[in-house]
């Protein structure tokens, strides 16, 4: 028993009696305030528990790269690594512009790795034209630019956030050449940038007859919703060679097909759609996906995945290796919690210890086995029958130490999951036996059902370490993969039901997470010393609230599907406490509508001079100081065995509520109207857009939006309840501050916890306008002397026995 876990059970215990106090001590003239407050105090209570126990067995973990190089990646020998596919997905280069969909690409391309073993897919879902040209110029660029990075080991790769660094480039550096070769290849990048910049104004107006390609011909992406599939190799192992005469990886761009009246299922879609499309041409055993805006900070995160992936006892049951996603550009104060350090360096590190952290959307390397629907090989331990047990206080080490995986078939069987799966020992078992002509054609058969009719991408399907036959020819693949992007080559397939990416929210990462743990496989979390991949996030407060929306919706609409983890799945092998934190990630929106209301309490009680807490004993109030104590404790242990500082910690705090009383609140709704009422909402690209009109400018951006009037509404009331519970106090004598002090108390600590949502209402940071702060002065003034004046709370017999008593001569 750990300190840490020796607090939460103290804890759980000290919340038990305080809530038993609180519901068994009514406030009898404040009865209403009293029992939703009681209310709002359990449901808080359940809320905690479901985010607490998922983090009942964090662990920390090291990858050791020497001893990979030493199993698959020896010096002077062909490299054992195994191939991995890219995947790069963008909309609207508007809102994501190119240039920064150029440096993830490149980054991707420099990437410390077998060239060979690497290839890069872009899905653009907007048939942008001006994203294909920007894709041909980035090609072009890469093959100075892969070279340099290579030679001279720089870090990060993508060129507009290496040149953009604030840091000493010569440190570690000993060529004598690179100063010069550094000052050439910035000089290319500018030029470079220049050109991508060309394309991006070409592109803000466009022509009346649609864009032209430079042989003449018709963009076939002019109407994004209506055009065919589009794929094209800029490089490849025929012909691409950097500036060097070396080999560079291989780069697609795909734009599925899109046709009127399919649904295409927005990111999800275009996700499966690179999966088949990258099995037929290049087929590598595991996939990484980023976003547009995520660049790989690190050359060697590839290798850091391998270390557990292709780990000779774990690999076999590891669906995919999730890396904590990094920012760059947020202020220095994290004023809305963009970085999100608390969900990545506390919550998913406790779920490593359990079952592995949920998928986040990005910055994630997958198993291809485990995406196309197929059970992990499990042993004797992990098909243990007590996973309440196990899940709660881990696994014990056998004696013998020895750990026999159990084949593929006896896994099935002791699983007995109700979760549709399929298994390669059932499709082999179509190659077996007398009859084999009829059990082949049944075979293919139930094969296309699953994965749709394509013998290429079937056959791909079961080559469990990837590649393709080095006999196929090229043309006859880009045929075939033009046509697995079709789209209606899902149409009665299992695609987004149990295959690939799984469709029905627009948090599809949540879904896919799910499915994969609910058949039994685990997932990693890796967070080496220089992080992964680094992205950009919303700074200002709207765009920030209306990217937690989408995710509140997302959650929201899982909730209300058949794959809710409450009642999904029990068959499977979903561990309990694994449940509980998924349970957490899609009930956590509703937990809005009691906080919005305890918000509230303090400035209702403020203004008619009532509490929710009635005069307690020494030792109630022991319990009330308690449980302020074992918050505190919790926290502490929880900051110390993770590194999260503790303005990090505050800052979370606040956005929980900001977030809370706002995007959170609105998704409840949202997601109620559109699974009841087929009310649908549109999804928002969060605009990556550069910040260039200086250090943190759009921080300080006012973007009206209906997300703020809730949180506006209640720093308002609260504020106007702290003037009238001064003003009363103030009127009516010293034994009034007493029991005022706990209101107070209260009402500081909702302002307190909005205090950055006040901040970026008020706009420029340390700038708030002087006619705010005089209009504000004078506002309260005049607002206290009526209160005091017309004391609207007193009754009319009271106020006449009070003049009666003072007379005329008062």
């Amino acid at each position: 028993m750990t300190p840490y876990r020796a607090v939460i059970i103290l804890r759980l215990i000290i919340l038990g009696f305080f809530l038993q106090y609180r519901v068994t001590h009514p406030v009898n003239d404040a009865y209403p305030l009293w029992l939703g407050s009681v209310i709002c105090e359990i449901w808080f209570a359940l809320s905690w528990l479901l985010d607490q126990f998922p983090k009942w067995y964090p662990i920390n973990r090291e990858t050791f790269l020497d001893r990979l190089a030493l199993r698959h990646d020896r010096e002077g020998e062909p490299s054992q690594l195994a191939p991995i596919d890219v995947f790069v997905s963008t909309v609207d280069p508007l809102k994501e512009p190119p240039l920064i969909t150029a440096n993830t690409v490149l980054s991707i391309l420099a990437v410390d790795y077998p060239v060979d073993k690497v290839s890069c897919y872009v899905s653009d879902d907007g048939s942008a034209m001006l994203t294909f040209e920007a894709l041909s110029e980035t090609s072009e660029f890469a093959r100075k630019w892969v070279p340099f990075c290579k030679k001279y080991s720089i870090e990060p790769r993508a060129p507009e956030f290496y040149f953009s660094q604030k840091i000493d480039y010569l440190k570690d550096k000993i060529q004598p050449s690179f100063v010069k070769a550094r000052r050439i290849m910035k000089r290319e990048y500018e030029e470079f940038k220049i050109r991508i910049n060309a394309l991006v104004a070409k592109a803000q107006k466009v022509p009346e007859d649609g864009w032209t390609m430079q042989d003449g011909t018709s963009w076939p992406g002019n109407n994004p919703r209506d055009h065919p599939g589009m794929i094209q190799v800029f490089l490849g192992h025929s012909g691409g060679l950097d500036a060097d005469g070396n080999e560079l990886p291989r780069l697609v761009y795909v734009s599925r097909e899109k046709r009127p009246g399919f649904q295409h299922h927005k990111k999800a879609g275009a996700m499966n759609a690179l999966i088949r499309v990258s099995a037929v041409l290049t087929n590598g055993a595991y996939l990484l996906n980023v976003d547009c805006d995520h660049y790989f900070n690190n050359s060697k995160c590839l290798k850091e995945a391998m270390c557990f992936l292709m780990d000779p006892a774990l690999g076999k049951k590891v669906c995919y290796v999730q890396f904590p996603q990094r920012f760059d550009g947020i202020d220095l104060h994290d004023r809305y919690a963009n970085r999100n350090i608390v969900f990545f360096d506390i919550n998913l590190k406790g779920l490593d210890g359990i079952q592995g952290p949920v998928y986040v959307g990005t910055g994630c390397c997958f198993n291809r086995q485990a995406l196309y629907g197929y059970d992990p090989v499990l042993t004797e331990e992990d098909l243990e029958p007590n996973i309440v047990v196990k899940s709660c206080c881990g696994s014990r080490k056998k004696k013998s130490g020895t750990k026999k995986y159990m084949d593929r078939k006896r896994a099935v069987k002791r699983s007995d999951s109700n979760i549709p799966i399929f298994n390669m020992e059932d499709i082999e078992e179509g190659f077996e036996g007398y009859d084999k002509d009829k059990s082949l054609l049944m075979s293919q058969t139930s094969l296309e059902k699953r994965f749709g009719q394509s013998p290429v991408f079937i056959a791909a399907t079961l080559m469990e370490q990837g590649g393709i036959p080095p006999t196929t020819n090229p043309a006859t693949l880009l045929k075939e993969a033009i046509h697995v992007i079709s789209c209606g080559y899902e149409a009665k397939t299992e695609w987004g039901k149990e295959i690939g990416w799984i469709y029905g929210s627009v948090t599809e990462d949540i879904l896919t997470g799910f499915k994969m743990h609910a058949r039994g496989w685990i997932s990693i979390y890796c967070m080496p010393l220089r992080p992964a991949f680094k992205g950009s996030a919303p700074l200002n407060l709207s765009d920030r609230l209306n990217q937690v929306l989408r995710w509140a919706l997302g959650s929201i609409e899982i909730l209300l599907s058949r794959h809710c983890p409450i009642w999904y799945g029990y068959s499977g092998r979903l561990r309990f406490l694994e449940r509980l934190a998924y349970i957490n990630t899609v009930v956590y929106p509703l937990t809005s509508i009691p906080l919005i209301a305890y918000c509230i309490l303090p400035a209702v009680c403020l203004l008619t001079n009532k509490f929710i807490i009635p005069t307690i004993s020494n030792y109630a109030s022991m319990w009330f100081i308690l449980l302020f104590v074992s918050i505190a404790a919790t926290a502490i242990l929880e900051l110390r065995w993770s590194g999260v500082s503790i303005e990090d910690w505050w800052r979370n705090e606040q956005f929980w509520v900001i977030g809370g009383t706002s995007a959170h609140l609105f998704a409840v709704f949202q997601g109620l109207l559109k699974v009841l009422a087929g009310i649908d909402t549109n999804f928002t690209v969060t605009s990556k857009a550069a910040d260039e009109d200086g250090d943190f400018s759009e921080l300080y951006v006012f973007k009206w939006t209906s997300l703020l009037i809730p949180p506006t509404t209640v720093l308002i009331i609260n504020m106007v309840g702290v003037v009238a519970g001064v003003s009363y106090a103030i009127n009516s004598g010293y034994q009034s501050w007493g029991p005022l002090f706990g209101k107070l108390f209260f009402a500081l600590w909702v302002i307190v916890h909005l205090y950055p949502f006040l901040k970026g209402l008020l706009g420029r940071q340390n700038r708030t306008p002087t006619i705010v702060i005089v209009w504000s002065i004078l506002l309260a003034s005049i607002f206290s002397l009526l209160w005091v004046r017309i004391n609207p709370f007193a009754s009319e017999s009271t106020k006449g026995a009070a003049q009666g008593q003072c007379g005329i001569n008062c």
